[in-house]
């Protein structure tokens, strides 16, 4: 299974590596309106929860530019499934469902972990005051395993291009909003708060933030991570095998 990971993971990479800067200038562009608007907007004399607001808010443009990045790796499965008809190819050899998708998932990861490095780069410039857990490491990579795997499951399910941009529209575009990104989730109404608490962003947003504003981890939030990475996990296996089907 290990060469078969390797094979997908190197077929991305190999057509990333034409197009990497100009799509990592474009991933780089929405963080930075975020912190011209919000750090300089409001200013470093608005605190929340006893630290600055932009040094909150730095952890949420880290979840929210990791996850857009480790999600739009859907984007370009649907171009090679419905365009070049890779996923045929992957079906017919010997590469098992479970080497497909983690090769999938590890080049979303790879993409996510790319945005964080540009969001840091953005810290330094801001001056935002960080205090780095090396349980961050970890909690990055659970974070953009979850929405890679979720993007390989809905690549999958969708008919085209069409239904992918509902998806968009209608969970990932809510879920960056609501969960915690850009102001704590406390501030919610309750019918509201109900809703964000099944979303994945609102547990990897706080243990994230927590890892970065030398607050204490949730364990529990981690735990709710690593659930959500085994349920996405099984759901593209079987959006996979009904592909197959």
């Amino acid at each position: 299974m290990f060469n078969g990971i390797c094979g997908v993971l190197y077929r991305e990479l190999l057509i990333y590596r034409n197009r990497a800067l100009k799509q990592m200038l474009t991933s780089s562009l929405s963080p930075l309106l975020f912190l011209i608007a919000f750090g300089w907007g409001f200013g470093r004399d608005v605190t929340v929860g006893g630290i600055s607001y932009i040094s909150f808010l730095i952890p949420g443009l880290i979840t929210m530019n990791s996850l857009t990045q480790s999600f739009a790796i859907s984007g370009e499965i649907n171009i090679s499934r419905f365009y070049f008809h890779t996923f045929d190819e992957y079906l017919i050899a010997p590469v098992s469902h479970a080497g497909i998708v983690i090769g999938e998932a590890a080049f979303g990861v790879f993409r996510g972990i790319l945005a964080t490095f540009i969001i840091f780069i953005y810290a330094f410039v801001f001056d935002a005051s960080l205090s780095f857990n090396p349980f961050f490491l970890v909690a990055i990579v659970l974070h953009t395993f979850i929405f890679s795997a979720l993007a390989v499951t809905t690549s999958m399910v969708v008919k085209d291009h069409s239904g992918q941009a509902l998806i968009n529209n209608f969970a990932i575009t809510p879920m960056i909003f609501l969960c915690g990104t850009f102001y704590p989730i406390d501030k919610l109404p309750y019918a509201f708060k109900l809703l964000v608490s099944v979303f994945p962003l609102t547990y990897s947003t706080k243990v994230i933030r927590a890892t970065l504003t030398g607050a204490e981890v949730n364990i529990v939030y981690v735990a709710l991570m690593m659930f959500y990475c085994i349920i996405f996990f099984l759901t593209s296996l079987w959006a996979l095998r009904k592909v197959e089907a």
